[in-house]
């Protein structure tokens, strides 16, 4: 669960992660590794996630309509080869700053290092590191959509589909 919510997080925290300054992300499945000073009880997160242009573009859709009214600040730049996001959002009481900086070529693999900052602390958490690492697989599995999440361990054999998940959110 704490996976999840990690996941979540990351979406709602970097709303410009997928505005149209990110590089697009080539379509299959792609596993990713998520690491976090948080501690979660283990080693990093591994999960799947077979992804099309619509899946990113379900995102963009949705983080976009967050940041335009949470966030103060959503930049997204090039510096050589890497891309640079920063945000300032505000979720309840709780203010998140967030640079997140991307580096790979999001057909074969990608990197994302990320450092949130919190005033005041969130759920006693002054600041958190994380870093992404994905790469991508191949074709998605047989019987797999576009938006489909695999996370080894998780409540219900740890399937879910995140369009399914975004679409059910409150719009903004």
């Amino acid at each position: 669960m704490r996976y999840l919510i990690s996941i979540l997080f990351i979406v709602l925290a970097v709303p410009s992660l997928a505005q149209a300054d990110m590089p697009k992300r080539k379509p299959g499945l792609w596993e990713i590794k998520m690491t976090s000073d948080t501690g979660h009880g283990g080693g990093p997160m591994v999960s799947q996630h077979c992804i099309d242009a619509k899946t990113d573009d379900l995102m963009q859709q949705r983080t976009q309509g967050m940041g335009k009214q949470e966030c103060s600040k959503n930049t997204v730049r090039k510096e050589g080869g890497k891309t640079i996001v920063e945000s300032v959002c505000k979720f309840g009481g709780t203010t998140a700053a967030t640079k997140t900086v991307f580096s790979g070529d999001f057909s074969s693999n990608y990197r994302g290092e990320i450092h949130s900052s919190y005033n005041p602390p969130m759920m006693g958490m002054k600041e958190a590191r994380s870093t992404i690492e994905a790469k991508w697989l191949g074709a998605c599995k047989a019987g797999q959509k576009p938006g489909d999440v695999i996370m080894p361990g998780m409540p219900g054999g740890g399937k879910f589909n995140m369009d399914e998940m975004m679409k059910k959110m409150p719009k903004w």
